[in-house]
């Protein structure tokens, strides 16, 4: 199959031409006509080009289809689907005209409008006012293990355009835990699974089969990888990691939506609620610094994360004042001195944390205080205590509550060093990959592989100063 576009600018006359050729499980979503489909494979394949491809072709065909691209967060979009989109997918007709982008208004999302009236508009769940209220032919979920059976019930309801002679939810996502509800769904049949395996890019492999120069690469940091991730992101099983440590974390009830205001702004968590901050040093690992709230039930809630190689502390350091802090400058007259004088103060734009907790590089912490004028406490690293510890927060109870939340899009900026080699780039990704070391018997030992853990280093500090019995520490700081 082929889609391919071939049209000519206005005023230059140059033509433009996109040709898309797919293959493997990827042309099979091209054909799929199912209500419900996932498309699963490991990093790579080329399984969100496939959806994305087929948006387009079914909107370029017939007027007036009503397409929508969505995932969990409308940010995590901007760096993912869409660079593919407007990269690779649109960027012929965007030269063209045929489509053009719509930035939104109160009343409409973004979108892109087609000539002949089509229309893909993009959203994330997290702000579903906008989105939710119009009818679709077809949606693509990206990333579809970050939403819930819940989500994937309330989109169905907005498949009821009927533009087309089928109306679908397409998803893709990395393939997770094989008792992840996204796949008892698929071997339930209530969802069609396509499997897309990296044969089927043909930036990775020709179409004789063999390597390309850029599949060498990407295979090679592919095979690199170890356990559970090797087996979900090179060879697309839906594999449990084996001995994973924390167990009872969910996404599914601890990772938690923002809830949004009239203008799509996030509300803030309560002013009342403590702040703590937690930090993990790094360079070539990852420097983690994380804010949590503390909740009225003393639970606690993880709003905001910094996951960063490359970068200096005091670089670390600007980079969290700038957002937790402003410059305000106030003017007036000198009337004994006939002058006009300024004096400019700092503002939090959020309650000062009550603690800062660190690791143990004094270096570090030397640094980051000088840089923010804010002291720090040493974390208390007792780690299977803190293990027990943080365990116990994530433990659901009757009611299906933790004592220990994330805030849903936390990150404030992508390492892609990171995601270039498939590494964690968040502590949301580490949760999975945890596991305790085993011997050369296989037997599990008490001690945790050290690897892929920064950011939980710091959730684990953070539950130990509030939780550990041991020693009782309370700092104030002070601005």
């Amino acid at each position: 199959m082929v889609n391919t576009l071939q049209s000519k600018t206005k005023h230059t006359g140059k033509r433009h031409e996109h040709i898309y050729k797919p293959r493997g499980g990827c042309k099979e979503v091209f054909e799929c006509r199912d209500e419900e489909v996932l498309v699963s494979g490991p990093a790579g394949t080329g399984k969100s080009r496939a959806c994305l491809e087929k948006i387009n072709m079914v909107c370029l065909l017939t007027p007036n289809v009503r397409a929508l691209i969505l995932r969990k967060t409308l940010r995590s979009l901007g760096s993912t689907a869409l660079v593919t989109w407007r990269n690779f997918v649109v960027k012929e007709a965007l030269a063209t005209g045929t489509v053009v982008y719509y930035g939104g208004s109160s009343q409409e999302a973004p979108q892109y409008r087609y000539k002949n009236g089509s229309t893909v508009t993009i959203g994330g769940l997290d702000n579903p006012t906008r989105i939710m209220s119009s009818e679709y032919d077809i949606v693509y979920v990206q990333e579809a293990t970050e939403i819930t059976i819940e989500d994937i019930e309330m989109i169905k309801t907005r498949l009821r355009n009927w533009t087309i002679g089928f109306q679908q939810l397409v998803m893709d996502c990395n393939p997770g835990s094989d008792k992840h509800p996204l796949k008892l769904r698929c071997n339930d049949k209530a969802c069609k699974l396509i499997e897309s395996r990296h044969e089927d890019n043909p930036r990775l492999f020709d179409y004789e089969g063999q390597l390309t120069k850029q599949g060498k690469v990407y295979i090679g940091i592919l095979d690199k990888l170890t356990g559970g991730r090797y087996k979900r992101l090179r060879l697309g099983l839906w594999v449990s990691a084996e001995g994973v440590i924390y167990e009872e974390f969910d996404p599914a009830y601890h990772v938690l939506p923002w809830e949004f205001n009239e203008d799509g702004k996030p509300l803030p968590l309560p002013e009342e609620w403590p702040r703590y901050w937690c930090i993990d040093f790094g360079y070539v690992n990852p420097f983690v610094l994380k804010c949590y709230a503390l909740g009225p039930d003393n639970e606690l809630y993880m709003y905001r994360e910094i996951y960063m190689t490359g970068r200096t502390v005091a670089e670390h350091a600007q980079t969290i004042m700038d957002i937790v802090t402003r410059k305000e400058v106030k003017t007036w007259y000198d009337h004994f001195n006939k002058v006009e004088r300024t004096q400019e103060s700092i503002v939090w734009n959020e309650p000062m944390p009550i603690s800062i907790i660190c690791d143990h590089d004094a270096e570090g912490r030397r640094t980051f205080e000088k840089a923010t004028g804010l002291g720090t406490v040493t974390a208390i690293k007792n780690v299977n205590d803190g293990i027990d510890a943080h365990k116990e927060r994530l433990r659901l109870d009757d009611d299906g509550l933790a004592q220990f939340y994330l805030m849903a899009d936390a990150l404030v900026e992508r390492d892609n060093h990171l995601a270039e080699l498939l590494l964690p780039t968040c502590t949301q990704e580490e949760y999975g990959s945890y596991v305790w070391k085993v011997d050369t018997n296989g037997r599990k030992q008490d001690e945790p592989v050290k690897r892929d853990d920064h950011g939980l280093d710091c959730d684990r500090y953070m539950t130990m100063f509030l939780d550990y019995k041991g020693k009782a520490r309370v700092t104030i700081l002070n601005a």
